[in-house]
């Protein structure tokens, strides 16, 4: 009977006729960090898209080489693993639209993910002025029924508020909400303004 070595480096691809159980149907990590870190990779892409700043703080966390991060990464680009841009373009259309989130809460969010500001700005471009009125629209008529009953500045300040947390800026917010308010029936919502903090 033969003995099998474990080679530094070697992958399942090459263990696979072996009698002999992997590494990895052991439970353990693969000794070679190139082979971990692709694992780590394709682990963290298997339930959602990822930017290549998440992947690399994730092997960062995991103690993997810098160089051997860039070379995993780079090759997961250059195959289509990992794309910011579409990641970028994937989120502005989802956020915005199940969430409702203006252009400016969705930089925020695209910065914490670590695109590139160039993409952000790309991604957020997609959305008109027109486009983000409506969905603003669209946001405080849902909300509208709810603030009944409560004296006018109130409730004024309360949809204001729910478009400002989502990104909306003061002016649109307060002329999307003093139209609503106006269609309803709502008696002039005079000068109210509104004060985030």
């Amino acid at each position: 009977m033969t003995r099998r070595m474990d080679w530094p480096g070697s992958t399942d691809a090459e263990d696979s006729g072996s009698s002999a159980p992997s590494r990895a149907g052991k439970g353990l990590p693969p000794q070679d960090p190139g082979e971990q870190a692709r694992a780590i990779c394709l682990r963290l892409l298997t339930g959602n898209p990822r930017t290549r700043k998440q992947l690399a703080d994730a092997l960062q966390k995991r103690d993997i080489p810098e160089e051997i991060t860039d070379e995993v990464l780079s090759r997961f680009e250059e195959v289509g693993l990992i794309n910011d841009a579409a990641f970028a373009d994937a989120w502005v259309e989802s956020r915005h639209h199940s969430r409702g989130l203006a252009r400016r809460a969705l930089v925020r969010e695209l910065r914490t993910k670590g695109v590139d500001a160039a993409l952000i700005d790309e991604a957020v471009g997609r959305l008109d002025s027109d486009q983000e009125e409506e969905r603003a629209r669209e946001l405080v008529d849902r909300k509208l029924r709810s603030t009944r009953g409560l004296e006018r500045d109130r409730r004024m300040r309360r949809l204001v508020g729910m478009l400002a947390r989502k990104g909306y800026s003061e002016g649109m917010a307060l002329r999307v909400v003093r139209r609503a308010l106006e269609e309803e029936g709502e008696d002039d919502t005079g000068g109210v303004e509104y004060d985030p903090l």
